[in-house]
């Protein structure tokens, strides 16, 4: 297994739980799941327009580098067997 593998898996774990957490902190948008476990009650926390863009920033670039892990792991495992 070489460094770069390891350093790419490492960093597909670490991608893949900020998109989980970036992706659980997004306000509810309608009655979905979110209003059963309490998401419609509004709060004023969650309210401010550049913590939700902020948010939409953050969970997009991960969601990017996520994606291009994925890409370059399985492109070294082609390519090395």
């Amino acid at each position: 297994m070489s460094a770069l593998t390891i350093i790419l898996q490492v960093l597909l774990v670490l991608t893949s739980f900020m998109l989980v957490l970036s992706i659980l902190m997004h306000k509810g948008k309608g009655g979905g799941l979110s209003d059963m476990f309490g998401g419609g009650i509004s709060s004023s926390l969650g309210s401010s327009g550049v913590a939700e863009r902020n948010l939409n920033r953050i969970t997009i670039g991960s969601a990017v580098v996520w994606g291009v892990v994925i890409v370059l792991l399985g492109l070294i495992q082609r390519f090395t067997f």
